[in-house]
């Protein structure tokens, strides 16, 4: 890696599996990613429902980065929706590393 330069994890979310009935829509399967460090991207003509984005937006920078293999957030990919009656389940991915200019960030 050249001075200045970071590097992260691009990141998919896919719905990995849902115990009760789907309220928002969602099945399995269905994903977004997060890439380029902060670029949230849904597939055209699909949907993510906010209850369960905001479940996971906070793992999010933490999965993007390499931890230590003790680390609890590095073994550990599962996150539930807080909707009771769904029991929905997402599972984190890295997909690829990519390297940053932290100037290029805010």
């Amino acid at each position: 890696m050249g001075n200045g330069e970071m590097e992260l994890y691009d990141l998919r979310v896919v719905v990995d599996s849902i115990g009760g009935r789907s309220v928002c829509g969602l099945a399995v399967g269905d994903s977004f990613e997060l890439v380029n460090s902060a670029e949230l991207r849904i597939p055209d003509g699909k949907h993510f429902c906010v209850y369960a984005l905001q479940s996971v937006l906070p793992l999010l920078p933490a999965k993007q980065r390499r931890l230590a293999a003790t680390d609890w957030l590095e073994r550990d990919n599962l996150v539930a929706c807080p909707d009771p009656e769904e029991r929905l389940v997402m599972r984190i991915e890295r997909t690829r590393t990519v390297r940053l200019d932290p100037e290029d960030l805010t």
